[in-house]
């Protein structure tokens, strides 16, 4: 999608009046504004189903998104974070058990190992990307560890050739957290279908978002399909028979006949936000330290993170031009005060820490206008010029 045709997603304002509005993060209501009426359309045929929980709308959905995906079987859950936890359940993973994450991410991909009674090993991520690193990973298993967290952070795809290589030898669930890399590839092949299962989030700013919470489990594995079925609704196998101690993880029928209207757009969707960022690329000054993309995993954009050393002075001038930034994450899963000292393990993790301390994400979504890309680029380089200068090393 080419960067002029965002400006027919908005109304048409006065030139100077735009360059008064704030330049936001996320805009959901230029996204919806064009297919609003289809919006409403399935709203309407829900809710002339009364079919309101689980039923055709969310088996249409599966079967659209495990299609999208390459998969056999998509099982919608309720959240991204529902998924994570369901997924290591499924495969019988509990107390006693380990399971590696990078120690960027948002913390719900540690939250899902507490919530089944496992413990989080925490490795480091790698500098230019923010990934997990392969060789933290592997430095990290241990007799207890049943699975590894691979985060396609930022919209960008792991190194899932190493991870996968890593894990075959000691027999570990590798699970994808493909919660901001809806549409995202790894050697041409769609993240959800590069390990054992892929948990998705829908929540309303992913790149495939739903007017609510949601999300969904991928996988080719028919059995843990199965498996997962049962776990999220109340452990029951048919009505009424309860097979297993189960959970009310159910994909509202709501939110499935809406992303079933948003999923054919998510690939031009995901067009733009490529161009969007190419654009940034060419403007953004050369203090800006742009997270790093890699030609076998191209990046669909979730988030456009920029790193700085005084990242708080930087938002603070973006600020002053009317600009909204986002910090994706701080502070490190393993500085929250959430954590008991015997709750997870980590070791030494400086490029994590470097990441969470320096980290900020500029304004990236389908609708961004061109100017409004500019204006940012202005804006850093405002900053720049102020002497706030963006982070030349890593700072441990």
């Amino acid at each position: 999608m080419e960067l002029a045709t965002a400006a027919a997603w908005v109304e048409p304002v006065d030139l100077n009046r735009r360059q008064q509005l704030p330049v936001r993060l996320v805009a959901l209501e230029r996204q919806h504004a064009p297919i609003e009426h289809k919006l409403h359309g399935a709203f309407v045929r829900l809710l002339r189903s009364s079919a309101f929980t689980l039923g055709v709308e969310v088996e249409r959905f599966e079967e659209e998104f495990a299609a999208y995906c390459e998969v056999g079987h998509c099982v919608g859950v309720a959240s991204g974070t529902a998924a994570l936890g369901l997924i290591l359940e499924a495969h019988g993973i509990g107390p006693g058990d380990e399971v590696i994450v990078p120690a960027h991410t948002f913390i719900a991909s540690a939250l899902a190992v507490a919530h089944v009674g496992a413990k989080p090993v925490l490795c480091d991520v790698d500098e230019g990307t923010g990934l997990i690193d392969p060789d933290a990973a592997r430095a990290a298993v241990g007799p207890r560890t049943a699975a590894i967290i691979a985060v396609h952070l930022y919209g960008q795809a792991c190194d899932m050739d190493a991870i996968n290589e890593l894990a075959r030898p000691h027999g570990l669930a590798v699970v994808e957290d493909a919660a901001q890399a809806h549409g995202a590839c790894y050697q041409g092949r769609r993240v959800g279908s590069l390990g054992a299962a892929a948990a998705f989030s829908f929540y309303p700013s992913k790149n495939l978002g739903a007017l609510g919470d949601g999300g969904a489990v991928c996988t080719n594995d028919e059995v843990l399909a199965g498996r997962l079925r049962r776990l999220r609704n109340l452990g029951q196998r048919t009505k009424g028979e309860h097979v297993e101690l189960g959970y009310n993880e159910r994909l509202d029928a709501l939110q499935a006949a809406l992303l079933r209207v948003k999923l054919p757009h998510l690939d031009d969707w995901n067009d733009a936000r490529r161009a969007h960022a190419a654009r940034f690329r060419t403007l953004l000054p050369s203090e800006a330290r742009i997270v790093e993309e890699r030609p076998e995993s191209p990046s669909i954009h979730h988030l456009f993170p920029v790193r700085f050393q005084h990242r708080d002075a930087v938002a603070a001038v973006l600020r002053t031009h009317g600009i909204e930034t986002g910090v994706h994450y701080t502070p490190a899963v393993h500085q929250h005060r959430a954590w008991r000292a015997d709750q997870l393990l980590c070791g030494e993790l400086p490029n994590a820490e470097a990441w969470a301390a320096e980290e900020l994400s500029l304004p990236m979504h389908p609708g961004l206008l061109a100017e409004e890309i500019e204006r940012v680029a202005e804006a850093v380089d405002a900053a720049v010029a102020h002497g706030v200068h963006a982070s030349e090393t890593v700072s441990c």
